[in-house]
């Protein structure tokens, strides 16, 4: 296979997976799914997005490994373990993002709306007190600092970034039908991805 076509097969999978992962992560496809569910959608349907995203991630790295494309570069030691550590702690940054916010994840409450029974505060505590998406920072960490580059692997990097970005927007979207005018104003003072204003108070929706 030519370095065209395999670059193209990887951007046709790449295009694919985002479809299929961002029509999941919709709010019109999680109403279908709680209906189906109810009661069970929040334990259950976190559990089957990152199964399913995880079995569609899978043939990508493997066409990486068939057509990885020419070598760019690759980063010598010293700096190769310098980046690899920080891909560690960008990896400990998406955990921490998690433990920061698990209601951010409840589907029922997506759903519901700001003003339903039950809704809860928005209340950033940790990380969310720096930015508001932890993981579009740890996701491009993570993949920029990986100590060796080829064309394929570079085609894909940026691909990805671009979908973390607009995954980002589209995640903002849900919080906003989840959390209303109180996110909105938690916008205006916690930037997206870049620590640059500092720490908000704690707990300060």
């Amino acid at each position: 296979m030519s370095p065209i076509d395999s670059a193209l097969l990887l951007a046709l999978y790449l295009i694919a997976f985002a479809a299929v992962h961002s029509l999941m992560a919709s709010l019109p496809f999680k109403r279908r799914a709680a209906k189906i569910l109810g009661s069970r959608i929040d334990p259950w349907y976190p559990a089957i997005f990152s199964a399913s995203a995880f079995v569609m991630v899978l043939p990508l790295v493997y066409l990486v490994y068939l057509f990885p494309g020419k070598i760019l570069y690759v980063v010598p030691s010293p700096w190769r373990w310098t980046m690899v550590a920080g891909q560690i702690l960008a990896g400990l940054l998406s955990v921490r993002a998690f433990v920061d916010a698990p209601h951010r994840f409840r589907v029922s409450l997506q759903l519901a709306g700001p003003r339903a029974a039950g809704a809860e505060a928005l209340e950033p505590q940790g990380v969310y007190r720096w930015i508001r998406d932890p993981f579009l920072l740890s996701g491009v960490l993570i993949i920029w600092l990986t100590p060796f580059m080829t064309t394929n692997i570079l085609v894909l990097y940026a691909a990805v970034t671009v979908y973390l970005y607009l995954g980002s927007l589209h995640w903002e979207r849900r919080l906003l039908a989840q959390f209303g005018d109180e996110y909105r104003s938690y916008q205006k003072r916690v930037p997206r991805a870049v620590p640059w204003r500092g720490r908000a108070p704690a707990g300060e929706g």
